[in-house]
């Protein structure tokens, strides 16, 4: 890590875009960078007016950029002209631009595990294609990553630009979110993130684990090497959002799982033999005090609710410890076999040891 490049100092310039968007002008403030080969991921759904507009932004920020980097466009199974976009873009800036056509649409989570398994980088960067996500912030991010060794920096829209709707349910899923997993972050949605590339890709995303992408590191890293950078956020100007608030319950059953494999995914048995045990003593002592009273006092037990009580604890514990069992087995099968893919993609490309880099000096 003392091998250090030039300090990357992006262009000052203000960046019109397609359709009258114009974005903030880029920092100028120099960043120290260390070696590095940079992936960054994109994931996009109906957005073929967003595509030119974001790459041009992209290309601009990293023009000076001192290490290689590529870009990946995941068209998550778009109905619109979005892939082809991607195409044009490609032939436009070159062969680092690395378009990725899913054969349907599997949802964000999939489209971003299908960009981290494209992924060729030691350093990988994730965030949105609509343009609210800046790339201008890449550089940023990617430095405190590398320079403070650390395995994750999320991003942190402090000045959020969406409305009430979106942000008050996502600041109490932050919050909660927090709470459960134990990594301390304000913005959990936010799609902006820097990873270590060996780190990122020793953990699988499914459902809409994406947002929980810090919480699983931490079962592979400290989760003092996850870090949070102020970012910035942008209104959006074309199209509408596709993946919204309407997955809001599906992120509460997510957080369910990512709490029980946090802390059972390789003992599952403990979880469902802790809850059994517990039914069952609770039980035990139930149908013990009615035997003590049938026996010892000679007194009726049949109409009491404790005695259908007693035999639901025990039998219902039973079940718990019978289903740890089972939850031992296959998690064992689980560890021990490849985990099926979640995703097709059509006409998967051949990448090999072929040198198709952005390289610094190609500009």
């Amino acid at each position: 890590m003392n091998d250090l490049r030039p300090p990357f100092s992006p262009s000052a310039s203000t960046l019109p875009v397609a359709g009258s968007v114009v974005l903030p002008p880029l920092s100028a403030t120099a960043i120290a960078l260390p070696p590095h080969r940079l992936s960054i991921i994109v994931p996009m759904y109906n957005e073929a007016e967003n595509v030119a507009p974001f790459v041009a932004r992209t290309e601009e920020t990293l023009a000076n950029y001192p290490s290689p980097w590529e870009l990946i466009l995941v068209d998550d199974g778009s109905t619109d002209a979005t892939f082809a976009e991607m195409r044009r873009a490609r032939a436009q800036y070159g062969a680092h631009v690395r378009p990725l056509e899913l054969m349907r649409n599997f949802k964000q989570t999939a489209a971003m595990q299908a960009g981290v398994d494209a992924a060729r980088g030691d350093v990988i960067v994730t965030l949105d294609g609509d343009l609210q996500n800046d790339p201008a912030d890449i550089p940023r991010l990617v430095g405190r990553l590398l320079n403070e060794h650390l395995d994750c920096v999320a991003g942190w829209r402090q000045n959020r630009q969406d409305n009430l709707l979106r942000t008050i349910p996502s600041r109490i899923a932050n919050a909660l979110i927090a709470r459960v997993v134990g990594v301390r972050l304000n913005d959990y949605g936010c799609s902006l993130k820097a990873f270590r590339g060996d780190v990122l890709k020793s953990i699988r995303l499914y459902g809409e684990m994406h947002r929980f992408i810090p919480a699983w590191l931490a079962t592979v890293t400290t989760p003092r090497r996850i870090a949070e950078e102020p970012v910035s956020h942008h209104p959006r100007v074309h199209g509408v959002s596709k993946y919204g608030i309407s997955r809001t319950f599906r992120v509460v059953l997510d957080l369910i799982s990512v709490f029980f494999f946090m802390r059972y995914r390789a003992r599952p048995g403990h979880f469902f033999g802790g809850v059994g045990m517990a039914l069952v003593a609770v039980g035990g002592l139930v149908l013990t005090w009615l035997a003590i009273v049938k026996f010892g006092l000679g007194e009726p037990i049949g109409g009491r609710p404790l005695l259908l009580f007693g035999f639901f604890c025990v039998i219902a514990g039973a079940q718990f410890v019978s289903t740890g069992v089972l939850a031992e087995t296959l998690a064992r099968i689980y560890f021990e076999s490849g985990a099926a893919e979640l995703y097709q993609v059509r006409h998967p490309e051949k990448v090999g040891d072929r040198d198709d880099w952005r390289e610094p000096d190609a500009a």
